[in-house]
């Protein structure tokens, strides 16, 4: 309950705060008391998970280059077909040069997000 009181406290004196400067300043001090209000909630919503056991949020770290391999599989199959019979050899290795630079780019961001 002591953080009602707060709040109610804040309110108070945002309202407070908005008579003696003026209309002016009512932005500002609306935005000054929604932050501190953003800040009690996250701070309940984290008590609360805490007490109720609940797991923290954790990276998704898993197997994200699965469906980049899988996605560049299933456009280069189509791709290869249609580069090769418009374009030939040139636009066959086009096409799968942006294949390769994408798995090339996603590779180096997980290498440096374990870093």
């Amino acid at each position: 309950m002591q953080d009602y009181q707060d709040i109610r406290q804040d309110m108070r004196a945002t309202v407070e705060a908005r008579r003696d400067l003026g209309p002016e300043y009512e932005t500002a001090l609306i935005e000054s008391f929604v932050a501190r209000l953003d800040a009690t909630i996250a701070h309940r919503v984290r008590a609360e998970m805490h007490a109720a056991g609940a797991p923290k949020a954790r990276s998704r770290k898993g197997n994200s280059g699965i469906p980049i391999a899988l996605g560049s599989m299933g456009i280069g199959i189509p791709l290869t077909a249609i580069a090769a019979e418009t374009s030939g050899t040139a636009g066959l290795l086009l096409a799968w040069g942006g294949i390769v630079a994408i798995n090339f780019a996603h590779a180096l961001s997980r290498w440096r997000e374990r870093d």
